[in-house]
């Protein structure tokens, strides 16, 4: 299934039923009074955040959604027939925004949330409200009211606690293939992945979710490399595991190409806890390696995990620094 996190769309909540003029006809009445019923309420439309979709791929094809239009008003005081809202399912982790991306209207972030996004059109009054002292048979009803169809943004983010970020090729995918069931589509060049990729890992009593992003490139924060769309999806996670490949020749660098896109694109994504992981070390000598992680260690002041997502080596004391870290974040 192709993945789509954006989609324009327009919606329309129904019109209101408009209201009834109608007299009573009874037998042995020669004049019966008003008896207009009043116009049904129009649908709603309601965006619902639904926990079994993961793309807003079924907005590619169908673009206008319109509810029902109220019934009008009928005799015998009867009112119009309200209308069910009409519901359209989005992923969680969809935000909703004016059609200019303007105003964010609203963001579905957890399971079976509901936001009425327009609501539907009174409906109108029968003649019976019109009645009085001075006019026993009126033949006014007003009409019921007409909403406007407006265009809204989607976009889709996905929901994940800890996010992959690095380079192009920093075997993020291999990463997360090793540690969960996904099955991220892999390979030894740059950009094998062409979109989020999430996976599920147990660390003893948890389960994370684990998002691995396209790779970031220099400007990403401007839309190069599509990076400015592939960065929300790690806006919401609580952990940044930033994966470095030990073959190249200038591991600082590397590191502050992607800290600056970061610090560019989100102050808040900057601010997360970080883990640093030195990614292919089975690719590297020994030697080489111990000099790679003592200049990036003097750089970041931080811990350097080093790391074989081929081969597993040293995985199980990322994830328990993962699983230590989880407590403080309350995941």
């Amino acid at each position: 299934m192709h993945f789509i996190d954006e989609a324009k769309i327009f919606i329309k909540s129904g019109n209101g039923g408009n209201g009834c003029v109608s007299f009573r006809r009874e037998k042995f009445v020669a004049k019966g009074g008003p008896d207009g019923g009043d116009g049904g309420r129009g649908a709603d439309i309601i965006f619902v955040a639904d926990p079994n979709l993961n793309t807003l791929l079924h907005f590619r094809y169908q673009k206008h959604f319109r509810g029902q239009n109220g019934e009008s008003g009928k005799g015998a005081c009867m009112s119009g027939k309200s209308r069910s809202p009409l519901v359209l399912k989005v992923p969680v982790g969809t935000q909703i925004f004016d059609s200019q991306k303007q105003v964010l209207l609203h963001d579905l972030q957890n399971p079976y949330e509901e936001f009425v996004a327009l609501e539907g059109g009174k409906g109108g009054l029968g003649n019976m409200h019109f009645k009085s002292s001075i006019n026993r048979a009126p033949r006014k009803a007003t009409s019921g009211e007409v909403t406007e169809e407006v265009q809204v943004y989607l976009s889709l983010r996905v929901i994940a606690d800890i996010g992959l970020a690095g380079l192009p090729n920093a075997g993020k995918s291999t990463f997360l293939a090793k540690v969960t069931n996904a099955k991220p589509k892999i390979a030894d060049y740059a950009f094998s992945t062409l979109k989020p990729n999430l996976g599920v890992v147990q660390i003893y009593d948890h389960e994370f979710v684990i998002a691995d992003i396209p790779g970031l490139i220099e400007g990403a924060h401007l839309g190069s490399g599509l990076g400015d769309k592939f960065l929300k999806h790690i806006e919401k996670c609580k952990i940044l595991v930033h994966l470095i490949d030990a073959t190249s020749d200038n591991l600082v660098k590397d590191y502050q190409i992607i800290r600056n896109e970061i610090s560019n694109y989100s102050n808040d994504l900057a601010t997360k806890i970080e883990i640093i992981c030195l990614n292919k070390i089975d690719l590297v000598d020994q030697k080489s390696l111990s000099k790679k992680i003592n200049a990036l260690k003097k750089y970041t002041k931080k811990e350097i995990f080093a790391i074989s997502a081929m081969t597993g080596y040293d995985i199980p004391k990322l994830l328990n620094q993962i699983h230590k870290l989880s407590y403080h974040e309350n995941f």
